[in-house]
Formats: structure tokens, C-alpha cells, sequence
């Protein structure tokens, strides 16, 4: 599913037009971005948990010459799925 047919199904689902969906959607990922850029997570109960991960450096290899390259530590976003997200898929 993509974002397109994600807010077309709640728009249906809701029974609220799909310009309101999709703001909504909009700000909730904008929302999302910005809690995590600024370190913190946000935790839907029953939902899930975005999170912030630290990848520590470690050393790669291009693979058309073999040359050793270092990658440098860096933040990635993370989600941990909550138990009744857990349960629906089981």
C-alpha cells in the first residue's frame, strides 16, 4: 500500500474527505520527523514506538574493487511494533 491508497482507505474508513486525510497524514509524518530529529521517540500504545538508533562505525567494502571503506557512526530512524499490532498479524 502506498501513501496514495493508504489515505484513500481511511478517508473511507472515516467517512472524512481525503484533502482532510491527507493533511492530517502530512502532519503526523511531518510531527514524526521532527520529534525524532530532536532525539526524543514517540510511542502509541498498541501501536508501536518510533524510534531513534545509534549505528556505531564499522568498516565496508566496495564491492566492484574490494577497497576497504569506514562508514561513520549515524542515527536511523527505528519502529518497534506494540503487542496489538503484534497480535493482528499473528
Amino acid at each position: 500500500m502506498n501513501k496514495g491508497e493508504l489515505i484513500a482507505a481511511v478517508a473511507e474508513k472515516t467517512q472524512v474527505a481525503k484533502k482532510d486525510v491527507e493533511t492530517v497524514l502530512n502532519g503526523f509524518i511531518d510531527t514524526v520527523g521532527e520529534t525524532l530529529q530532536q532525539g526524543e521517540g514517540i510511542t502509541l500504545v498498541g501501536f508501536g514506538s518510533f524510534v531513534v538508533k545509534e549505528q556505531a562505525a564499522r568498516i565496508g567494502r566496495n564491492p566492484a574493487t574490494g577497497a576497504e571503506l569506514h562508514i561513520p557512526a549515524k542515527k536511523v530512524p527505528g519502529f518497534k511494533a506494540g503487542k496489538q499490532l503484534k497480535d493482528k498479524l499473528a
